[in-house]
């Protein structure tokens, strides 16, 4: 894909952008897949989504409740034979350096790839959950994943012999508590939300730019095509790719 051109329009809703996060008393990141592309990591949804080519089911809950190796070997194929090699990109560095500039308060994201954290990212809030951990479905104990030994599936519980499954949102799976009330209360927080890589397709999600915006935020919208949010939210769009938008952005903050 070739890169985007800085035309004096961009460069000037560039400008606007970095000066808004500069002025911010509490910015706040939401982040979904496209900030996760470039470090190869394909979305479920869209164009090259995951779900163009593979049944969904296997994420189903009662689907992995009633058939568990046969999800387990999915997910195995899916993220864990390909999620531990993927790197951070510089979209995930720059929040990074933001964060530890003070520029950045927290990040909230939809992705269960933990690149943020890896990127150094240390206030992030995961409301689908994670593939970095396993939890137990009959004691609730839970594990690195380095615990398991995924050579040999379903893996099983060390306290209870029970059936491991990822930390992440399934279908028909109620997201977080914790990270969802934490991810709303720094919507309502925050006056200025970045948004990165995502159309927010799926609720509660949706509601967080919305929610951000109603209590007085000003919107800034990182997506290579319009959302639902650049006509109804949205203050600043910068309709750029994830890495060479934050790029920018972090040369203009001298990060």
């Amino acid at each position: 894909m070739n890169s985007t051109l800085l035309t004096k329009s961009l460069i000037d809703k560039l400008w606007k952008a970095s000066h808004l996060i500069r002025k911010a008393k509490y910015a706040v990141a939401f982040t979904g897949a496209g900030i996760s592309v470039e470090s190869g990591i394909p979305p479920f949804r869209g164009e090259n989504g995951l779900w163009n080519t593979t049944d969904p089911i296997f994420l189903e809950i009662e689907f992995f409740r009633k058939k568990p190796l046969q999800s387990w070997q999915k997910i195995k194929e899916i993220f864990y034979d390909s999620l531990g090699d993927a790197e951070p990109n510089i979209a995930h560095q720059v929040l990074a350096k933001m964060e530890e500039r003070s520029f950045l308060e927290t990040v909230i994201t939809q992705n269960i790839d933990h690149l943020h954290q890896k990127a150094g990212s240390k206030y992030v809030y995961e409301i689908h959950g994670t593939y970095k951990q396993l939890v137990c479905t009959e004691c609730s104990s839970e594990y690195d994943m380095s615990f398991a030994d995924l050579n040999y599936l379903p893996p099983t519980c060390f306290v209870c012999k029970g059936i491991l499954k990822p930390d992440m949102v399934f279908f028909n799976e109620p997201i977080p508590a914790f990270a969802k009330k934490r991810s709303f209360e720094e919507a309502q927080k925050c006056d200025v939300l970045l948004i990165i890589g995502t159309n927010a397709e799926v609720l509660p999600a949706a509601d967080i730019p919305i929610k951000a915006k109603e209590h007085g935020a000003k919107i800034i919208e990182i997506n290579i095509k319009p959302s639902h949010f650049t006509n109804t939210v949205t203050d600043i769009f910068l309709q750029m790719k994830a890495t060479e938008a934050m790029s920018e952005l972090g040369k203009l903050l001298y990060l």
